[in-house]
């Protein structure tokens, strides 16, 4: 559907500020649909980034300000994210031992099973933006990269 259609506007100052409002009016539908999907897992979407990112680096351990800047939402509050996980079970925080002052954050085998079976389920989540072809997904990915360059 057509944002002027989804958004009840027709008028736009031009196509950038049409664009603007565009990608962030997509973001939010695709955070939506990242929030309804993990919520029977017990996560939100920034935890779901967290995990991710530690998965990433398994076994290897990261610190906080690692993890912070990978993160998607560069707003988010780490700290609180990680402890909220570490409470579940699905994170772990362990003091370094050669520098006591690090912080050492991996992610559990429970944290492992929980994205496991989020990424069995994740064909229907990606059946949802099929309606771009491959070649358009790898041209709006060229975009976007291009947008933020």
């Amino acid at each position: 559907m057509p944002l002027e259609e989804d958004i009840q506007q027709t008028k736009f100052h031009n196509e950038y500020h049409k664009m603007a409002i565009n990608i962030m009016y997509t973001s939010s539908w695709l955070h939506s649909g990242n929030i309804t999907r993990l919520k029977p897992h017990g996560i939100t979407p920034e935890q779901y980034n967290v995990m991710r990112i530690l998965r990433g680096s398994h076994p290897q351990k990261m610190m906080l300000s690692e993890i912070a800047k990978r993160m998607i939402d560069k707003s988010s509050n780490c700290t609180r994210l990680v402890e909220k996980l570490r409470l579940k079970g699905m994170v772990s925080r362990e003091i370094c031992e050669g520098n006591r002052r690090q912080v050492d954050i991996g992610i559990t085998a429970k944290g492992l099973a929980v994205l496991k079976k989020i990424d069995d389920e994740s064909e229907s989540w990606i059946t949802s933006l099929k309606n771009v072809n491959t070649t358009e997904a790898r041209e709006l990915n060229r975009l976007l990269d291009k947008l933020r360059g």
